[in-house]
């Protein structure tokens, strides 16, 4: 009878021991705004509200280990020296093979970031302001002038409109010639002399030379600004100076779609990149790109094209760890409840 009472201490406190010792938990992250950052000395973000929310429901108590990369922060998990990592991780099947994920806690995909210049679209204004367009136009109101002084040398003993001293003439018969060109002249100012008619048919056919060049040339630089400057999807990143992170899906993708990048270590030093303008276009995660945008770059940078390769992320575990399953009843209960919505909406809005 003592034996056996004896027993049943002992494996009681092992138990309560084992119990205890899984709820101090060790969780490793990454610099990932909004997912997850640090704020006046406090983690925050979205994975760092949903791991609070988890450890409430769980009973946890947990330690925050950040890292720099990315890679250290799954190879923690890997090497079992951490309990779990939270923050953008993309659940994807060699890394379920190497590790075990939760649940998808939320749905992204890749999207593509361009400098705020190269995002508008090419105007009417950029094509006038152009510099070969702005000459094309002075040689244009140049040779109007010339000729409209011309037929006033010719005109003005003969045509009474040109009958004026040469300090008057020259808005006038400038104005002749702008009304030649543009309605086909004034029927009662038909030049008179034999040089003057002459003078009069060359400028009427010069001018459709001149109108078909102007607009020849807007249409040529905002089609050369279209395809040279703007960058609306995938297809368009071909020949440009494109960054994501090494390792990333992002580089996977573009890997697999032969398209040349420059690979960054972390994110901070991409986006100090593509800031000192070394990048024409950032390929990365949807959500991490468009919290840059709206916050630290609004003023540098846009987003282009819609989100592509869609992918969930997920919390991930070392291979066979007894925390996936009461981390996946735990997530259930805080979307029926609608805590996971709250969570979401304090970090993204409405939920699409």
């Amino acid at each position: 009878m003592t034996r056996a009472l004896f027993a049943t201490i002992c494996l009681t406190y092992a138990v309560f021991a084992q119990h205890s010792q899984a709820e101090t938990l060790t969780v490793t992250t990454v610099e990932r705004p909004p997912f997850s950052y640090v704020d006046e000395g406090e983690d925050t973000g979205f994975s760092m509200d949903l791991l609070a929310a988890l450890a409430e429901e769980l009973g946890w108590e947990y330690t925050v280990v950040r890292v720099d990369a990315f890679g250290d922060m799954l190879s923690a998990v890997e090497n079992r020296d951490a309990d779990m990592a939270i923050a953008n991780i993309s659940i994807t099947a060699g890394r379920e093979a190497r590790m075990d994920f939760s649940q998808p806690i939320f749905e992204a995909g890749l999207q593509i970031m361009v400098p705020s210049d190269a995002a508008r679209s090419p105007s009417l204004m950029q094509a006038l302001l152009s510099r070969e367009l702005f000459i094309a136009i002075g040689l244009a109101f140049a040779i109007l002038l010339g000729g409209g002084m011309l037929m006033w040398g010719f005109e003005r003993r003969s045509q009474p409109y040109f009958d004026r001293d040469l300090n008057e003439a020259w808005f006038p018969s400038f104005w002749w010639a702008l009304n030649l060109v543009v309605n086909g002249g004034f029927e009662e100012r038909m030049p008179r002399t034999p040089f003057g008619r002459v003078l009069g048919v060359i400028l009427v056919v010069s001018s459709l030379f001149i109108v078909s060049v102007f607009t020849a040339r807007i249409t040529s630089v905002m089609t050369v600004d279209a395809i040279t400057s703007n960058i609306n999807s995938v297809n368009d990143l071909y020949g440009k100076q494109v960054g994501t992170i090494s390792g990333s899906t992002a580089a996977s993708f573009l890997n697999r779609r032969e398209v040349e990048f420059t690979g960054y270590e972390d994110l901070d030093s991409m986006l100090t990149a593509f800031r000192d303008g070394d990048l024409d276009a950032v390929v990365f995660d949807a959500p991490i790109l468009s919290y840059f945008a709206a916050h630290e770059g609004r003023k540098i940078a846009a987003m282009t094209g819609g989100v592509f390769l869609r992918e969930n992320y997920g919390m991930v575990f070392p291979t066979g760890s007894p925390l996936v399953e009461d981390v996946n009843q735990a997530l259930l209960g805080l979307r029926e409840d609608g805590t996971y919505d709250q969570i979401y909406r304090k970090w993204f809005g409405t939920r699409r």
